[in-house]
């Protein structure tokens, strides 16, 4: 799987902690598994420790989200953005192989693909105030 489709999968994976509980992620983690064709372990576990790593992060990423958008706290933003939003700054912060000029166009076509027709400027506009 190439880094694209591998971002996309942490994306869809991260997207269920907004409905599910933190005790309820393996399950849910199995469940998101099951229902790929064919992934290698390899790629199983980029997607499981990468979703992991962000959920621990999630108070900390909220916080520099919430610094960042204006007039626009996490609480009311649409959740596929802030899924997205998750993800960029993740990648953005605490992720040295991945540049943030990557993370952020990365995080555009994302939305682009899975958010509304405002998503793609809304999560640019959030990720540029972001250092």
């Amino acid at each position: 799987m190439n880094r694209r489709a591998l971002r996309e999968n942490t994306f869809q994976m991260l997207f269920r902690v907004e409905f599910h509980d933190e005790k309820e992620y393996e399950e849910q983690m199995n469940l998101f598994f099951e229902n790929m064709e064919e992934i290698s372990d390899e790629d199983k576990t980029f997607i499981t420790d990468r979703f992991k790593n962000i959920s621990e992060k999630i108070p900390e990423i909220d916080k520099k989200l919430d610094e960042a958008s204006t007039g626009w706290k996490t609480a009311r933003m649409n959740k596929v953005d802030l899924t997205l939003l998750r993800l960029a700054v993740y990648e953005m912060l605490f992720d040295d192989d991945v540049p943030k000029a990557v993370a952020m166009n990365e995080c555009v076509e994302l939305a682009k693909k899975f958010g509304t027709d405002s998503s793609p400027s809304f999560v640019n506009g959030v990720l540029s105030n972001i250092s």
